[in-house]
């Protein structure tokens, strides 16, 4: 069997045991919350897991663009859920041909989707995205949202699910009290737009938002009907920082390439290994008091106090940020302990190359 020492580096690790834990340790938790979990594939971008979540107890999966629509459609994933707003047609009817439900968050998306939908002969569910403060996209006001909304369930070939009132902020905002109030804003937002579509008599049937960061917060919020959380599978050192008690299951493997001075290590993991959104670097397991430094595309430094790695020595970094840092591998490597169990794919974008 393949063991973690014969694999090439930098390369991507899944602690299984750990990774099964969090999906149970979140599946039970929603579950009993009265919610439910609709987790938001862009964290993994992986068919299998996806597989492992709804076995899991989810009812579905978020894709944030087409192309992972289009992949988690081919292997037949369920409960589709587009959580961005686009303004392509042919983008359009390739979501459309995959049955995601998607969302909006203008008139003339509306349009676009009825004219996308009319052509594929087929009925396509929408919930309006609503701006909860973030103001990066979403309908500006409840009373916009009201609108788009009036304008979804008048279009013949569109079905009101009900709202998208998900909060960028709120993952990350700095600490459990800060969380709380973001929270609170952002769905204090949301009831003013549901209560605008109730007494229009439009639907809200779904209301769908929360994150990984405040998934103990929102699951208290009476509006909200489902989570889209995602990255509680993998864990990073973001969440970490946040107080999140799920397992760190994602790792990257490095090998010591060099170890010629006293005090510190080079390991072939540089920008192209991790991702930098965060403003720090990784962290080596087992490794306490050690400090990563970034040391090009290909390499990082390891500061360590005693007892520096071996030339040749492997060791497992937990990433700042797990999301952009799975995109850029093509595969995962599914491991039990040293052993890997599977090696699963990690789908790139291919479908948006134009052809001539």
């Amino acid at each position: 069997m393949l063991t973690k020492q014969q694999l090439p580096t930098p390369t991507l690790l899944l602690d299984l045991d750990k990774f099964e834990t969090n999906l149970v340790r979140m599946a039970a938790r929603i579950k009993s919350s009265g919610k439910a979990l609709r987790p938001h594939a862009k964290a993994h971008k992986c068919v299998e897991i996806a597989r492992r979540q709804i076995a899991s107890g989810a009812i579905g999966v978020c894709v944030a663009t087409v192309w992972e629509a289009e992949l988690m459609a081919s292997a037949g994933i369920p409960g589709l859920l587009l959580t961005s707003p686009i303004a392509d047609p042919l983008k359009m009817r390739r979501i459309v041909a995959t049955g995601a439900m998607v969302v909006v968050d203008h008139f003339q998306q509306v349009a676009w989707y009825d004219q996308a939908a009319v052509e594929a002969g087929r009925k396509v569910d929408v919930l309006v995205d609503l701006d909860v403060g973030d103001h990066r996209t979403g309908a500006a006001t409840p009373e916009d949202a009201a609108e788009i909304a009036e304008a979804v369930d008048q279009a013949a070939n569109l079905e009101l699910r009900g709202l998208q009132a998900y909060s960028v902020r709120g993952s990350h905002a700095g600490g459990p009290d800060e969380r709380k109030r973001v929270s609170a804003e952002a769905f204090g937002i949301a009831s003013r737009a549901i209560g605008i579509m109730l007494r229009r008599g439009l639907s809200t049937e779904i209301v769908s938002g929360g994150s990984t960061g405040t998934w103990k917060i929102d699951t208290a919020v009476p509006d909200l009907t489902e989570l889209q959380a995602g990255s509680y599978g993998f864990m990073d050192l973001a969440y970490r920082r946040e107080g999140l008690d799920f397992e760190h299951a994602l790792t990257i493997l490095a090998t010591v390439v060099s170890a010629n001075h006293a005090g510190f290590v080079t390991v072939d993991a540089g920008f192209k290994a991790f991702a930098t959104d965060r403003g720090y670097g990784p962290e080596a397991v087992g490794l306490s008091g050690s400090v990563y430094r970034w040391g090009g595309d290909e390499f990082g430094y390891l500061d360590v106090a005693s007892g520096s790695p071996k030339l040749g020595s492997r060791i497992e970094f937990i990433p700042p940020h797990c999301d952009p840092t799975v995109n850029l591998y093509d595969f995962i490597y599914a491991c039990r302990g040293d052993s890997v169990e599977a090696v699963w794919p990690l789908k790139k974008r291919t479908s948006d190359i134009l052809q001539n």
